[in-house]
């Protein structure tokens, strides 16, 4: 197959810091889920571990769309994210997913999600509707930051969505049309609610999927109520100024 030539029907972007052991895991399965002419951006910063590498070698084997992104340091969720999206747009894509490597974000939940964008402009997989949760195992302190940081923003940018900062978030290519990629100003744990927000603004078409939230096999978790609290602040702005 000239890959070349070859533009996927849904993209799944990952972004990347220092998964070498999770990113092969996480293709296999998603590769074997059946989801029709799916593709791959990865988006990886530099990895110390050499996740990098491990992409390359895994785009190398792809009988299809794999489009590794290797940038020199960490610069960023957010760009990450923007940085694969419009990648995603450049090759045709007509669903974007965006998930986490570590398989916190089940793959399975992608065969729904999938479906579901067919008819909708976003899905957002909730751990706060019904059918949705996280990991039995978190500690209170893990679920405290969880909840509220989820709290705090939803009431800050006044979202409807119930899980405004889910990292794992189906879009239908048209999204882009009116939230426009190179206007987010957030790189950190805020563009998600960041994205939520804009997106209720233009009236699109959103769709919550329940999926419960297990904790990362391999590695640990980057999440504080530092990380929170600067969000909080950014996203007033944000909605301040907007």
């Amino acid at each position: 197959m000239n890959k070349s030539n070859f533009y996927p029907e849904t993209v799944i972007v990952i972004p990347t810091y220092n998964e070498a052991d999770n990113l092969p895991l996480i293709v296999k399965e998603i590769s074997s889920l059946g989801i029709s002419n799916v593709g791959f951006i990865i988006v990886d910063d530099g990895s110390p571990d050499g996740t990098g590498i491990v992409a390359d070698k895994l785009s190398d084997k792809f009988q299809g769309f794999f489009k590794v992104i290797h940038r020199k340091e960490k610069m960023g969720l957010g760009t990450a994210y923007v940085e694969g999206f419009m990648c995603a747009l450049e090759n045709k894509a007509k669903k974007i997913i965006q998930m986490d490597a570590d398989f916190s974000h089940p793959p399975k939940e992608l065969l729904s999600m999938n479906n579901l964008l067919d008819t909708k402009d976003i899905v957002v997989g909730s751990r706060y509707i019904d059918g949705g949760g996280v990991d039995p195992n978190w500690s209170l302190l893990r679920k405290s930051i969880s909840s509220f940081g989820n709290f705090g923003i939803r009431l800050l940018m006044g979202l409807e969505v119930r899980d405004v900062t889910s990292g794992f978030k189906g879009y239908n290519s048209r999204v882009f049309e009116k939230v426009i990629l190179s206007k987010l100003k957030l790189k950190g744990f805020g563009f998600q609610a960041e994205v939520a927000y804009w997106c209720q603004r233009e009236n699109l078409m959103i769709a919550e999927h329940p999926y419960i939230f297990i904790d990362r096999k391999l590695g640990m978790s980057k999440m504080s109520f530092g990380i929170i609290l600067e969000a909080l602040f950014k996203l007033l702005l944000i909605r301040i100024r907007g």
